[in-house]
């Protein structure tokens, strides 16, 4: 079962994710900010259950999912992270793959797409 971590500041954006990730068979774990991101990607890291996969807003209060993706480039550069944003702008596309997102996927999306994109991205990482 291949594991991500999902972080979004909307509720109900974290809760569709969740949702629609856990149907297709993954094991899901979500935060409300960058902050409890990183917080679960540290415990899962001890537990020696890294995620598969990332998936974060870009823009949250606090840390931003350009900040995630940085620390992460850091200290786990092997660790797939999609971007998901309303505000989809030139540069921050950009900035994400200057920065080694996998992809950055503008709001709204489509559901199917994404878990699809999800899927793929799980499978080829390096993770184990």
């Amino acid at each position: 079962m291949h594991r991500v971590l999902i972080a979004d500041d909307d509720p109900a954006m974290r809760g569709m994710l969740e949702s629609a990730l856990s149907r297709q068979g993954f094991s899901v774990e979500t935060a409300a900010s960058g902050e409890e991101l990183l917080a679960l990607l540290k415990t899962a890291q001890a537990e020696e259950r890294t995620p598969h996969l990332v998936i974060s807003d870009v823009c949250m209060p606090g840390m931003s999912g350009l900040d995630v993706l940085h620390h992460i480039r850091r200290e786990l550069p092997q660790l797939p992270v999609l971007l998901i944003t309303a505000f989809g702008d030139a540069l921050t596309h950009r900035r994400a793959q200057a920065l080694g997102a996998v992809e950055l996927i503008d709001k709204p999306f489509d559901l199917t797409l994404l878990c699809s994109r999800a899927k793929h991205v799980a499978l080829e990482s390096p993770i184990t």
